[in-house]
């Protein structure tokens, strides 16, 4: 039996989506708006699900080659839907690969014929909102799509960063969403991989809420030196969405 989709609208993009199994949420969009890089050539999406983070940029970057990266056929074959719903299909390339195998030789690992477009040090971008979860830590998904996207089963946070490291040129750019209880972990991985944090941003619910997601971007190889920016608050007392969050979800 084919999976239940509906199509969904958002800022200027369609996409298809599965009505049980995994399905993007507000960090997607998060993510990508905060992307601040003037110009891209050539961007990865590390895990990138139904593609919406990477489709959004490739509306934003038109000069820029986009790849997404994911590991779960399911997805894979929803992005690939999804990038010639909205006409990407000359720049946007879709391949169902493993991260954690991308800085192992990628020559010689079983996608071999994609060993040119995920050359090393080749890509002045990558992004990702990878899972955060520990497997033994909150609940588990009842469905394989969303357990593999939210919890550590198939990909670490190690994993992700050898990965970012390998596809980046020097002075690219990495930009995740992460929790911000794994914060220290995170930079401490970053840096020991020879990427530096420049950019912290802390999304709330509100004003008068602990951070519930940091927004990160590390520089391969860049100096020492990081700029706290100002929180981002998703809702207003009375449950509305603020002026910021309205232009991030509605089309620019």
């Amino acid at each position: 039996m084919k999976p239940e989709l509906t199509l969904d609208s958002i800022r200027d993009i369609n996409l298809y989506q599965n009505k049980r199994g995994y399905r993007f949420s507000v960090d997607a969009l998060l993510l990508y708006a905060f992307v601040n890089v003037r110009k891209s050539e050539k961007i990865a999406d590390l895990g990138a699900g139904s593609g919406i983070v990477g489709i959004l940029l490739a509306k934003q970057y038109p000069e820029a080659w986009i790849t997404l990266i994911e590991l779960q056929e399911s997805l894979v074959k929803l992005a690939k839907r999804n990038v010639a719903l909205n006409n990407l299909e000359e720049r946007v390339k879709v391949i169902k690969a493993d991260v954690k195998k991308i800085s192992h030789q990628p020559s010689a690992i079983s996608y071999q014929h994609y060993a040119n477009i995920l050359k090393p040090n080749s890509f002045d971008l990558v992004v990702s909102n990878p899972p955060f979860r520990r497997q033994k830590t909150g609940l588990i998904s009842p469905t394989g799509e969303k357990a593999i996207a939210r919890h550590e089963i198939e990909l670490k946070l190690t994993d992700l960063i050898h990965a970012s490291c390998s596809l980046l040129r020097s002075k690219g750019r990495l930009c995740l969403i992460y929790h911000p209880s794994r914060l220290v972990e995170l930079i401490d991985t970053l840096r020991k991989n020879r990427m530096e944090p420049k950019r912290l941003r802390l999304v709330h619910s509100t004003l008068h809420t602990e951070a519930k997601m940091a927004l990160v971007e590390a520089v391969k190889e860049g100096r020492a030196e990081m700029k706290i920016e100002r929180p981002l608050c998703i809702y207003n007392k009375d449950c509305s969405y603020t002026d910021e969050m309205k232009e991030i979800i509605l089309t620019s």
